[in-house]
C-alpha cells in the first residue's frame, strides 16, 4: 500500500467506516463520515455551544435569549422560573369579555359584535336584526345619541353630472 495513512476511521462506535475525505466536527474535534458529521447523526455531546438556537417559552411563547455555550434546556427553566410572565399560579387575561344582549343568551365573544340599528352588542348566532328580535326605536337607539337622527351627507357630483350642465350650457 503507497499510503497507509490516507483516510481516517468514523468516530461514530457503529459505523467505523474508513474515510479518504473525514470531516472534523467543529464542537467535539472528533473525525465523522459523511453520514454521521451532523451533531445530530452523532449525537454530540458540544452541540448545544456550536449549534445556536433561539428557544421559545412554552407557557408564554416568548423568544428565550442564549448565550454561546449555554444549555438552552437550562436557560428556559431558569426563565420560566423567574421572569415568565405566563406563570401557571398565575389569572390568565381574560378573552371572550362581550357578553350577548339577547335575553337568555350567555355567550360571549372576543369582539364586539354591534347591532347597526339598536346598537346592542350580540354573539355570532344573534348579531343579526332577525335573529334577536331588535327593535330600532329601542331605548338603546336612543343612547347612540343624535347621529341617527341626522341629514345623509350631500352626495359628491361627479365628472359625468359636471359634463351635463357644460353641454346644457352651450346647446343656449
Amino acid at each position: 500500500m503507497e499510503f497507509p495513512d490516507l483516510g481516517k476511521h468514523c468516530s461514530e462506535q457503529t459505523c467505523k467506516q474508513l474515510d479518504f475525505l473525514p470531516i472534523t466536527c467543529d464542537a467535539c474535534k472528533q473525525d465523522f463520515c459523511k453520514d454521521h458529521f451532523s451533531y445530530a447523526a452523532h449525537k454530540c455531546p458540544f452541540a448545544f455551544k456550536k449549534n445556536v438556537q433561539v428557544p421559545i417559552c412554552p407557557l408564554c411563547s416568548i423568544p428565550v435569549p442564549v448565550k454561546r455555550g449555554e444549555n438552552p434546556d437550562v436557560v428556559v427553566g431558569e426563565h420560566m422560573d423567574r421572569d415568565c410572565t405566563s406563570h401557571p399560579g398565575r389569572k390568565k387575561e381574560k378573552v371572550f369579555t362581550h357578553r350577548c344582549s339577547k335575553e337568555g343568551c350567555r355567550k360571549k365573544e372576543m369582539l364586539q359584535l354591534a347591532c347597526v340599528q339598536c346598537r346592542g352588542n350580540f354573539c355570532i348566532q344573534h348579531r343579526h336584526p332577525l335573529d334577536h328580535s331588535c327593535q330600532p326605536g329601542s331605548s338603546s337607539a336612543s343612547r347612540a345619541g343624535t347621529s341617527a337622527t341626522r341629514a345623509p351627507e350631500p352626495k359628491p357630483l361627479g365628472a359625468s353630472w359636471l359634463a351635463k350642465q357644460l353641454r346644457w350650457k352651450v346647446k343656449r
